[in-house]
C-alpha cells in the first residue's frame, strides 16, 4: 500500500532545474560581459599571468607569463570554455523543464566544467600558482569561491536520489 508520502511530488527536480538555470543564466552572462567587454577582463588575466601586482617575491616570479600572445591565448580559451559550459547548462535546464533523462548527465558535464575553470584554473592555479591571493587590485578568488560553492551545489542537488526524471521512474 503506497503511503501519502510517496504520492507528494518531490520538488527536487524543481530544484535541480531552477539551480541549473540560475548557473546557466550566471554563465552566459559572464561569458557575454567578456566577449562584448573584452578588455576588462583581458587585463584582470593578464595581470594575474604577469604576477605584476603581487609581493614579487623571487621565489615565485619566474612563474609569471609576461607574453601578451599567451596571456591572450588563455584569455580566449577560458572565454571558449564558459562560454561552452553555458550553452551545455542552458540545454540541460531544457531537458529538466522536459523532464527528459538526459538532464542531469548534461547538468553534471556543465557543472563539473565550471568547478575544473574556477576551482582548478582560477582558485588553484591562478590563486596559487600565479600568486593571485596576494593582489589586491587583481584578485578573482571570491568571485571563483562563488561560483564553486554555486556549481557545487548544484551538483549535489541533481545528483541527489529522486532528482533527476529517470529516479523518478
Amino acid at each position: 500500500m503506497a503511503t501519502t508520502r510517496s504520492r507528494i511530488p518531490s520538488a527536487l527536480p524543481l530544484a535541480a532545474t531552477l539551480l541549473t538555470a540560475t548557473v546557466a543564466l550566471y554563465t552566459a552572462l559572464v561569458a557575454f560581459g567578456n566577449i562584448t567587454d573584452f578588455g576588462t577582463n583581458q587585463q584582470f588575466v593578464r595581470h594575474v599571468l604577469a604576477m605584476d601586482t603581487t609581493f614579487k617575491d623571487d621565489d615565485l616570479m619566474w612563474r609569471a607569463v609576461t607574453s601578451h600572445a599567451w596571456e591572450d591565448a588563455a584569455y580566449v580559451a577560458i572565454i571558449v570554455w564558459e562560454s561552452l559550459a553555458a550553452l551545455l547548462l542552458i540545454a540541460a535546464t531544457f531537458l529538466w523543464a522536459r523532464r527528459h533523462p538526459r538532464a542531469r548527465q548534461l547538468s553534471t558535464v556543465g557543472l563539473l566544467m565550471l568547478l575544473l575553470l574556477f576551482g582548478a584554473g582560477f582558485i588553484a592555479i591562478g590563486g596559487e600558482w600565479f600568486a593571485m591571493w596576494q593582489s589586491k587590485t587583481w584578485n578573482g578568488l571570491d568571485a571563483a569561491t562563488r561560483v564553486v560553492v554555486l556549481s557545487g551545489v548544484a551538483l549535489l542537488v541533481t545528483h541527489l536520489p529522486g532528482a533527476a526524471p529517470a529516479d523518478a521512474a
